[in-house]
């Protein structure tokens, strides 16, 4: 009977230390990030915090037409002059870091670029947002003649960097407002070489495969950083309106836009489209992701 007695309470004691235990394990928990923030790394012309998986290749397509100032006769825009086309890969080497590279019928722009996600929104709201950063450095492809007498390589560079910080609001919306700073070595005369710039943007969810998106890029009219006494000719926001759907693998997104290209810097300082002259233009976007484990 004793021999009973004293395994029934080391069974008990045993029981209590693995419950005790399980409840720890319980307590830390990791807080997860919330599922599909964004479908794309990509919103109209605008980063997201999105980075797909680690050893993720996207290719992507990006096509605006002309603009659609001429109403039906050129099928608003659809087969006027002036297309921008821009085709690139990214890759995920690491977890929250993705590489990339992309090359644009403007200019014939290289750009390489950077994108890490610092921070990602978790599900209890132990971080309330995202935090990503996205940088680029860009090369100009045009002729040397473009750049004058006095020609160097470095004249063709281009920069830009941007913080952004969302959050996911139930199954509904994912709002993102960012800045971002741009730069280049050489532009036109009566061009600043510097611009700093806010954003926001977003997407509504319809339902599992569509969403509404929005865009809307500000460039700041700052004299502090400006090198002309008057800013004469100052880029016009950027602003859109598109809807986004996906596949198995791919996502698809239709939009109007005011800008023209796709390199940021570029439309952060070229801009010269407003709305309310019918200087907007279609556009499409479509990502393709490949995944090597």
């Amino acid at each position: 009977m004793k021999k009973i007695i004293t395994l029934l309470s080391l069974l008990i004691i045993l029981l209590q230390a693995y419950g005790q235990n399980d409840e720890s394990i319980q307590t830390v928990e990791k807080d997860q990030p919330v599922i599909e923030p964004f479908l794309s790394g990509y919103i109209i012309d605008n980063q997201t915090t999105f980075i797909p998986v680690k050893k993720t290749f996207e290719f992507m397509i990006q096509h605006k037409f002309g603009n659609m100032d001429n109403g039906i006769k050129d099928v608003f825009g659809i087969y006027s002059p002036g297309a921008f086309i821009r085709t690139g890969i990214n890759y995920v080497p690491i977890k929250n870091m993705q590489v990339g590279y992309g090359l644009h019928l403007s200019r014939m722009y290289s750009d390489f670029s950077l994108k890490y996600t610092i921070l990602e929104q978790t599900r209890k709201n132990t971080i309330p947002v995202a935090l990503g950063f996205y940088g680029n450095a860009a090369i100009d492809g045009r002729e040397d003649e473009v750049f004058g007498t006095e020609y160097e390589f470095s004249d063709r560079m281009s920069y830009f960097g941007q913080l952004i910080v969302g959050r996911k609001f139930g199954e509904v919306a994912s709002i993102q407002a960012n800045a971002s700073f741009s730069h280049y070595n050489a532009t036109e005369a009566g061009v600043d070489h510097d611009k700093i710039a806010v954003g926001l943007n977003g997407r509504i969810t319809i339902n599992y495969k569509h969403a509404i998106m929005f865009q809307c890029d500000v460039p700041l009219e700052l004299k502090d950083i400006s090198e002309h006494s008057e800013i004469v000719d100052h880029p016009y926001p950027n602003i859109g309106l598109g809807w986004e759907m996906r596949t198995s693998a791919h996502v698809f997104q239709l939009y109007i836009t005011s800008s023209q290209g796709f390199l940021p810097q570029h439309n952060m300082l070229f801009n010269r489209n407003r709305i309310r002259d019918g200087e907007i233009r279609f556009g499409f976007t479509i990502t393709r992701l490949y995944n090597f484990f």
